[in-house]
């Protein structure tokens, strides 16, 4: 989308320099998304089996165990769901699946740690303060 974005940019700029109506520039552009909008959604078909899925994303990653995985992560996640994929330095491929909401950030302190096995902050029922100032001590919150 962005090579096509960036094409359409510079041949619409290249025809603006060469005196071409922009208006008219703009309504050609529109009148070809519209065209080609309809033209994808006509020969579209939709995925929803495992197996579909998991081809559609081999094809995409170039790899049929990838495929797999992101299919099987589809499956658990549904269609409302959030796939992040990380670089890893093993050599092995695996599935996380987290329910609920993680944070890469980490903690400030040692002392936020609740499970020393594995040192996360694993918390069940959080109250969690979202602002836009930074709380340098404990007065900027005790209002609350």
């Amino acid at each position: 989308a962005t090579v096509l974005t960036q094409a359409i940019v510079r041949e619409g700029l290249k025809n603006v320099t060469a005196g071409a109506n922009p208006v008219g520039i703009r309504r050609g552009i529109e009148l070809a998304t519209q065209a080609a909008v309809k033209g994808l959604a006509e020969i579209s078909q939709t995925v929803n089996s495992k197996e579909s899925i998991a081809q559609v994303a081999a094809v995409s990653s170039g790899s049929k165990e990838i495929g797999e995985l992101i299919a099987e992560a589809m499956e658990k996640v549904g269609n409302d769901g959030v796939i992040t994929i990380e670089e890893s330095k093993g050599i092995e491929t695996e599935l996380d699946v987290v329910e609920g909401m993680q944070f890469d950030r980490g903690y400030l302190s040692q002392y936020m740690v609740t499970n020393n096995d594995k040192m996360k902050a694993e918390l069940e029922a959080p109250y969690i303060l979202i602002t836009d100032r930074k709380l340098s001590n404990i007065q900027d919150i005790l209002p609350l």
